[in-house]
């Protein structure tokens, strides 16, 4: 059973020193199985309903389009995360919202079959309470989470419908402004957020949702930061000052998330230009309906996706590179604000950090860099931790 270094007590929960005694018999196990390891945005449930992928089946990149499945969370010591459900932007229209709220539902519904018919491995987490109890008890650890809150269209009371069913953190748009707000990469319809985003946030803090701000504006996140009450998490954003894209974090606004007690879960998208050349973008399209194609077709895309690989690499970047961001996010945020999302299955991963069975180099590096057990700790779980338990309804 692992060691852990995060504590609840009936008021607040802390990252702390590892405690207890050590095995007397047997040599201490690595650094990294020690410790309570989340990520805060995992695209992986797009895979789930594949006609013959099962989640409980390792699965090897070889052969097969998915980053992360329960033996290689195993293989990487990932404890869990937050499951994603991702919608499309589509149009601001009553049958768009109506269309999209139709698949997050079904999204929604599809994470909780999977978990459920895997329930002897891993659970369900609504509290962080419930990620440190699942975790003493051995079981994996399921969080829900939705990037874009373009579904709920108009109508926030829809939020509380999916807090029913679990989800504990939102973020409020995707690569393209919608009703709530503006994107990154959008075209600053609303210079921020727009009347109804601003609603939203109010109501994110009242249900005890955490609010994601990855993918949203400057504008849109200093609104947020601003008007919310609770600290926020970037599930899945890289730095700024590694590669200038809007999409990216600048470290003025690193040192203003930490400031109100929020953290930037680090990724490793956007180190780069996304080379999304015709022919990968062809790929990009298939992938994202992969749940709808037959098994042979599936086959045929890895295929593709592998070869292009060798000609067209995703991203100009590397585990070094990345390794690099990540040692200077810690310097600009500080150990209690930094945290993990390298956005599995959602278009991350580099060469030298390809799946989840990578996750330990980064202890080692960390660990390496002159960081004690008990601050990489809290940034593989405590800081995530002690967000989702700040919530207040």
């Amino acid at each position: 059973m692992k060691r852990l270094a995060i504590l609840l007590t009936a008021t607040a929960l802390t990252a702390c020193s590892p405690g207890g005694d050590k095995p007397k018999t047997a040599p201490e196990a690595p650094l990294h199985s020690r410790m309570l390891v989340l990520d805060t945005h995992l695209d992986t449930p797009l895979h789930f309903e594949r006609a013959g992928w099962s989640f409980a089946d390792r699965h090897a990149l070889a052969d097969d389009m998915a980053q992360l499945d329960i033996p290689r969370m195993k293989d990487g010591n990932l404890d869990g995360g937050f499951f994603a459900i991702y919608t499309d932007q589509g149009p601001l229209t009553a049958k768009g919202y109506a269309d999209a709220l139709a698949f997050a539902r079904k999204r929604s519904d599809l994470i909780d079959k999977t978990i459920a018919a895997n329930s002897g491995t891993i659970a369900p987490a609504l509290t962080a309470a419930d990620a440190v109890r699942l975790n003493k008890e051995g079981k994996l650890i399921a969080f829900k989470s939705m990037e874009n809150s373009y579904p709920l269209g108009e109508d926030l009371s829809l939020l509380k419908e999916f807090y029913d069913k679990g989800l504990r953190l939102a973020g409020p748009v995707h690569s393209k402004d919608n009703q709530f707000a503006d994107s990154a990469t959008g075209e600053r319809r609303w210079k921020g957020l727009s009347p109804l985003g601003k609603q939203w946030v109010a109501e994110m803090n009242r249900l005890g949702i955490v609010i994601d701000a990855s993918h949203s504006s400057d504008a849109a996140f200093d609104q947020i930061l601003a008007l919310s009450k609770y600290p926020i998490l970037l599930s899945h954003s890289s730095l700024r000052s590694a590669y200038n894209h809007p999409r990216n974090l600048d470290e003025g606004r690193l040192r203003a998330l930490a400031a109100k007690g929020g953290a930037m879960c680090i990724s490793t998208i956007f180190m780069s230009e996304m080379n999304m050349s015709p022919a990968r973008a062809e790929l990009f399209g298939k992938y994202e309906r992969i749940g709808q194609i037959a098994p042979a077709e599936q086959a045929d895309l890895n295929r593709q996706w592998r070869e292009l690989d060798k000609t067209e690499k995703l991203w100009a970047a590397d585990f070094e590179g990345y390794m690099k961001m990540v040692l200077r996010a810690i310097e600009v945020g500080g150990v209690d604000h930094i945290c993990f999302g390298a956005d599995w299955d959602g278009g991350g991963g580099l060469p030298g950090f390809e799946d989840i069975s990578a996750l330990p180099k980064v202890t080692e590096r960390l660990k390496a860099a002159g960081y004690s057990d008990a601050d990489i700790e809290k940034m593989w779980s405590g800081n995530i931790l002690r967000v989702l338990a700040a919530q207040r309804k």
